[in-house]
């Protein structure tokens, strides 16, 4: 090989490497199903005619996005995964992708050459670190049987169709800080990659309380989202209930306190005396009664006796 042709070349790498290590990085972020703008500005520009250039954009698998050669759309090169969902603008040397989906995450490269009559210098290279997010949809409460007094609450709570994969999903209850749920699951779609969340919460309204108010928060990387807040009221009893419990509170009570005033006021029982002493108290009883009957008598029989003479 002829040493001037060496060192021509010797010297083109040095250029292309000399340029590539000094490419520019950009960070990029996209909507689902919006337009990513890859940016490639030409920043070395020296009276160049874009029909001088060879502009295009691959990505990580080194695919093909878009190619402008010397002027020109040059479109056998695109790969089929990218026909139709890209166009160029001239004005800001920016790429436009369309239609983003989750897998379109990833680094895209601009080149862009010059074309000699030999051989092709890379004038300037710019990496794009694209990021691709989803609004996952406003977290819905959803309430699984009527709030009774006995049963308590059981709830339920969505989002759908997210990304990022979200942190956390929680409930948050009236005047209180802590966070509850008792089942919280993420799914991702197979298809599109978004994610859904839910959680679950069984609760029971505490003594004394009838009303509460509850909100369903998901937190993701970037931001909080909440429910709209749901208010529930513990059914209250009926009033024939209501009357019948006064009523049967307050008989406990009157018949409590007259327990309570027999109790107190009760004499003390008497010993009891045993049986033979019973027995002999009635035969004294019945020999007071004959020697009185004896005294009654004496004066009758002394009147009768002169007269039996």
């Amino acid at each position: 090989m002829d040493p001037r042709c060496t060192m021509g070349l010797a010297i083109l790498i040095f250029v292309t490497v000399l340029l590539i290590s000094d490419a520019v990085s950009v960070e990029m972020q996209a909507y689902f199903n919006g337009t990513a703008y890859l940016p490639c500005p030409f920043t070395k520009a020296q009276n160049i005619s874009l029909s001088e250039l060879v502009v295009f954009w691959q990505d990580q698998q080194k695919l093909v996005l878009y190619e402008h050669y010397l002027g020109t759309e040059k479109l056998d090169s695109v790969n089929a995964k990218y026909l139709g969902r890209t166009s160029f603008d001239r004005n800001n040397w920016t790429l436009r992708l369309h239609n983003v989906q989750i897998k379109d995450m990833g680094s895209y490269d601009c080149f862009i050459q010059k074309k000699p009559p030999t051989g092709s210098i890379i004038l300037q290279q710019t990496l794009t670190e694209l990021s691709v997010i989803a609004n996952f949809s406003e977290p819905e409460i959803k309430l699984a049987q009527n709030v009774t007094g006995n049963s308590g609450i059981n709830l339920t709570c969505m989002s759908k169709q997210g990304h990022p994969k979200p942190k956390k999903m929680y409930f948050l209850i009236t005047n209180s800080t802590n966070e509850y749920g008792d089942n919280m699951q993420i799914s991702q779609d197979n298809v599109t990659e978004l994610f859904s969340i839910s959680n679950s919460l069984s609760l029971s309204f505490p003594d004394g309380v009838w009303h509460m108010t509850v909100v369903c928060v998901l937190e993701t990387e970037s931001m909080k989202i909440s429910s709209k807040p749901l208010n529930f009221t513990q059914e209250f009893p009926s009033p024939q209930t209501y009357w019948k419990e006064i009523t049967a509170s307050v008989t406990v009570a009157l018949l409590l306190v007259m327990l309570l005033i027999i109790v107190c006021h009760k004499k003390p029982n008497q010993p009891s005396r045993p049986s033979n002493t019973a027995s002999m108290l009635d035969r004294d009883s019945n020999a007071d009664r004959e020697t009185i009957n004896l005294e009654e008598l004496e004066p009758q029989m002394a009147s009768a006796k002169p007269n039996a003479e």
